[in-house]
């Protein structure tokens, strides 16, 4: 059985099969802040994803982050870090990307168990 959530003609933003919950590379919706307020709009996204699906941010298992430049790395790392419970973190790859517009700094695509 597949779950989808805020589907549209070309993703869904969270789809739950198998025991895990996968989100799309989630956004800022208001792109207008610097990179410390894009992360802390896109984990507060992460979040509320993870518990319409019935679990939680220690559950995840893998984290892809794009930023589109590495030199963004230092702020996105201060609020993620202040976000993640010690000691359970998950796998996770940061890497440079082009992103779908030119204001958006950080883009992140979460896996989690239920």
């Amino acid at each position: 059985m597949l779950t989808r959530y805020d589907s549209n003609n070309r993703y869904s933003k969270a789809v739950i099969s198998n025991g895990f919950v996968f989100l799309a590379g989630l956004t800022a919706e208001d792109l207008s802040g610097d990179i410390e307020a894009q992360t802390t709009a896109v984990i507060k996204q992460i979040d509320d994803y993870l518990a319409r699906a019935g679990t939680s941010k220690e559950k995840m298992v893998s984290v892809n982050i794009w930023l589109t430049s590495m030199k963004d790395a230092p702020g996105m790392n201060k609020v993620w870090e202040k976000w993640v419970t010690p000691g359970i973190v998950p796998a996770r790859a940061t890497v440079e990307s082009a992103l779908a517009t030119p204001d958006t700094l950080v883009e992140i695509m979460v896996q989690a168990a239920l």
